[in-house]
């Protein structure tokens, strides 16, 4: 994934695209569409037909595009966001009402070079998580546990007072919510990316998340192990995956990575794994 290569330019940054197919197009009122059609057509569009970039303009104009479009997107759901939480301060539900914000996964905006997401690294690994909860969660705590999105389906039953099905998969974090140092996730976090070429030339690959390490193993083009240490290197540009000293943690995290692909039935996965 690169963002001058991959980056596409109807699908990603609307210039030229066929609104009739676009996604979002349906769900637009006449109003909407005209205005839609009116910004990526009669501007966007038109800048990037007068300018014609090449190279590494061809590469910064899409960037820029690219960020404008995402802070824009931003700055609209925290507009709207407010709106909420003025109106249940306004109606005065704010004390007995749970807000929850979350979304899909972080997006890269730059880093490494890439853009969107899929790839098992921070910036992408992440997801926000805010929770709201007067008298239940201590307004500005922070949990630092490694959870997983299937988590929250149990977290939230477990805030209901809901019975857990004992088919889900994850584990209700509700405990550290409110400041507890038990019943915590006690695995780490499994990542398996397959679809490729799919979006934006992603190669498949799989791994963990713990509270200390990454461990992810790339497959099908590219065959290799990358480990990092997120508290001594966050941004994640150190490979250790070949250093001696981390063999030990190397063998540790393969045993655990073997185990959760076993435990959550990644066939694909295990055949790599039980192959190397």
């Amino acid at each position: 994934m690169t963002i001058e290569k991959a980056m596409q330019l109807d699908r990603d940054l609307k210039v030229n695209v066929d609104f009739e197919k676009f996604i979002l197009y349906e769900r637009m009122n006449d109003a909407q569409r005209k205005a839609f059609a009116d910004y990526y057509q009669q501007k966007v569009t038109k800048d990037f037909e007068e300018k014609k970039p090449t190279g590494k303009a061809l590469a910064t104009w899409k960037y820029q595009r690219y960020m404008k479009d995402y802070y824009a997107t931003a700055n609209s759901l925290d507009r709207n966001i407010g709106l909420i939480l003025n109106y249940l301060d306004k109606e005065e539900l704010s004390k007995n009402t749970i807000v929850i914000y979350a979304s899909d996964q972080g997006f890269y905006l730059g880093e490494h070079g890439w853009f969107d997401k899929r790839f098992m690294y921070e910036e992408s690994l992440k997801t926000p998580f805010i929770v709201r909860y007067p008298g239940k969660v201590k307004a500005g705590s922070t949990v630092n546990n490694v959870v997983a999105n299937i988590d929250w389906a149990p977290t939230l039953l477990d805030i209901a007072g809901a019975t857990v099905p004992t088919d889900i998969q994850g584990k209700s974090f509700w405990p550290l919510l409110k400041g507890s140092k038990t019943g915590k996730p006690d695995r780490p976090v499994y990542y398996h990316y397959y679809e490729y070429p799919g979006p934006h030339l992603v190669n498949p690959h799989f791994g963990i998340r713990t509270n200390q390490y990454t461990l992810i193993r790339f497959y099908g083009k590219l065959n290799y192990w990358e480990l990092y240490d997120v508290k001594k290197d966050p941004s994640e540009l150190r490979n250790l995956a070949d250093l001696k000293e981390y063999a030990p943690v190397m063998a540790d995290l393969k045993k655990k990575l073997g185990t959760a692909a076993h435990e959550y039935e990644d066939t694909e996965a295990e055949q790599i794994i039980n192959n190397l």
